[in-house]
């Protein structure tokens, strides 16, 4: 499956700008949510392709969120990877155990992102 559409799921303004503008320079069209709940509805109507997702954000973080996703028969397909500040062990692979696919500490280098949406593309 070739990814062309990124759901970016961040409360961070500055977050979403950066990743959003890094993914586009890159040749990929960009949708952002939020929060939590945004990203779930967004993964229903925009229908993308991978969802890089936060987990700190107000209402439903980014575990369950990821969780919802993952676990709904409608958006179960769409890849996550969960890009966050919180760098423990036990938050990345709590993260995987929600159905994410990767788990990336911010701040995210670029090449790594890239890298990373490549092998699941």
């Amino acid at each position: 499956m070739a990814i062309r559409k990124i759901l970016v799921a961040d409360d961070s303004a500055t977050e979403r700008l950066f990743l959003t503008d890094m993914l586009t320079k890159s040749g990929y069209q960009v949708v952002a949510a939020e929060s939590g709940e945004e990203a779930v509805a967004k993964s229903k109507s925009e229908k993308p392709d991978l969802i890089l997702m936060d987990v700190v954000m107000p209402g439903l973080n980014g575990y369950q969120a990821t969780r919802t996703i993952t676990h709904d028969e409608e958006t179960k397909h769409i890849p996550v990877i969960i890009c966050t500040r919180k760098g423990q062990e036990t938050d990345r692979i709590w993260g995987l155990r929600q159905g994410a696919k990767d788990y990336l500490i911010k701040p995210i280098k670029q090449a790594e992102l890239l890298g990373k949406i490549a092998e699941l593309g």
